[in-house]
């Protein structure tokens, strides 16, 4: 069995197979708590110009991930499903302990 670490998925680059596109790195992984288990990852969505305000990511599900590779992830989603995919970052609170 082979694991990788948030870190290492952090520096992966993601890869579109449908159109070789880039889609960025990995900021974080969406878990399912209850069943124990990863359902998506975030990566953030690249724009050409600074960004002020919220970020637009691109919440790809676990189910379209075809190859975790050495570095690289490899997806498969159409145009349409990456503009479904879309959505603005809404990060929680940090609360200090």
């Amino acid at each position: 069995m082979r694991t990788v670490t948030t870190t290492e998925l952090a520096c992966m680059e993601v890869i579109n197979l449908c159109d070789g596109a880039r889609l960025g790195y990995p900021s974080a992984v969406e878990l399912n708590v209850d069943d124990r288990c990863a359902t998506a990852i975030l990566v953030p969505k690249e724009s050409g110009l600074l960004c002020f305000g919220k970020q637009e990511i691109y919440r790809i599900p676990w189910c379209r991930i075809e190859c975790i590779g050495e570095d690289t992830i490899l997806v498969k989603m159409t145009d349409a499903d990456l503009a479904g995919c879309c959505c603005q970052f809404q990060g929680k609170k940090k609360h200090k302990l």
